[in-house]
């Protein structure tokens, strides 16, 4: 399958179920909130997609090889599937969260975490434009070499921070607060999977172990 086909399913499976997360637990369409973080999300993620694909077609087929089967050490498969499930789980109780009013979220806040949104997907696609090599697995390919300017000057992950950029907006901009909650296991499976990706790169990525000694934050900066 080409590039372009690949690209066009999977953005059609994912805008399906978005939908589903999205619109099945707050039970209407009626739901504005709903709409504009669809539409947020579907933004951030394709304009820098196409960019890619002109530009940088491997390094978006290596962004394209996601999921708990693309990965190969068996940490990482059951981290990405946890991680999907919390994702999958702050989606639908923030939607649920709107359906029975839980939560009052002025609508300028729900705006403020599309914004959220869209830095975070934005700061992980480009640090793909960036480094080629920053795939959706943990692998360390032959001849991938250190990047360590723009983003990796800042933390060793940057595309983890941009994920916990998107998790902050994602529950405010669907109306929620109690959403915020799957924030917690959400961060906890970057933890791992970052201290078991770590282990890799120090033990396989030439001039890693240097690296990790000049930018001291792997995920937060001055905090982690």
């Amino acid at each position: 399958m080409n590039l372009a086909a690949r690209v066009a399913g999977r953005s059609i499976a994912g805008l399906a179920v978005f939908g589903a997360l999205v619109f099945g637990p707050a039970g209407t369409f009626d739901y504005w909130r709903g709409w504009v973080f669809i539409a947020v999300f579907t933004a951030a993620t394709l304009i820098p997609t196409g960019y890619l694909a002109v530009r940088k077609p491997e390094a978006l087929r290596r962004r394209l090889r996601a999921g708990p089967a693309a990965e190969t050490r068996p940490l990482q498969k059951a981290v990405i599937a946890i991680a999907f499930l919390s994702m999958a789980g702050m989606i639908a109780l923030s939607a649920l969260d709107f359906r029975f009013g839980w939560s009052h979220v002025p609508a300028p806040i729900s705006i403020g975490g599309d914004a959220l949104v869209a830095a975070g997907l934005l700061i992980a696609m480009s640090v793909v434009a960036q480094n080629s090599y920053a795939a959706s697995t943990v692998t360390v390919e032959a001849g991938q070499q250190l990047s360590s300017t723009g983003w990796y000057a800042l933390v060793r992950h940057p595309m983890y921070l941009g994920d916990i950029v998107m998790m902050l907006g994602a529950p405010p901009a669907l109306g929620s607060y109690w959403g915020l909650l799957f924030l917690l296991p959400g961060i906890a499976m970057l933890v791992l999977r970052i201290r078991d990706e770590e282990a890799l790169l120090t033990a396989e990525l030439p001039g890693y172990r240097d690296y990790t000694r000049q930018v001291r934050y792997r995920l937060v900066p001055w905090l982690w």
